[in-house]
């Protein structure tokens, strides 16, 4: 992929990743095996999908002038958290969410107002071009390993 550079840029790769992440999932596979030692593909779905709606809501609150409420616990309590919230919801509802969360992200994003985003409580705020980059990243890391799974 070449360099990123701008917002919009930052924007579309972000956007490119969800939808390689939702295609993942539309696959005839079985998503209950594990990636990592006590998590299973669908378990990486939930996960994946609940830091995007923290994103997402985190932005909005931005947009509409409210105060953000980022998560808050250590990162290993907040991702255990993320896979344990969401066991029980299927892997289409976990794709309608995070389609969801991306086109809030889409939406708000390029607010003039919109600085620094928050990303957990006791940790640094992001810019936008860094908050994007990070979760694009996020999403590519993930996306790796569940491949070299199947």
């Amino acid at each position: 992929m070449p360099s990123i550079k701008t917002l919009n840029d930052r924007v579309d790769a972000l956007n490119y990743s969800v939808e390689e992440l939702i295609l993942f999932f539309k696959q005839q596979i079985n998503f209950q095996q594990y990636v990592y030692p006590k998590w299973t593909m669908k378990d990486v779905l939930g996960h994946l999908t609940f830091w995007h709606e923290s994103f997402a809501s985190n932005v909005e609150d931005l947009y509409h002038e409210r105060k953000p409420c980022p998560l808050s616990g250590k990162l290993s309590e907040v991702n255990k958290r993320s896979v344990e919230s969401n066991r029980n919801t299927s892997i289409s509802t976990l794709i309608k969410r995070l389609k969801t969360a991306q086109n809030s992200l889409k939406k708000h994003i390029h607010c003039k107002h919109i600085d620094m985003i928050p990303y957990k409580k006791g940790s640094r705020d992001y810019s936008k071009e860094e908050h994007l980059e990070l979760v694009q990243h996020h999403i590519q890391k993930h996306l790796k390993d569940l491949k070299t799974a199947v």
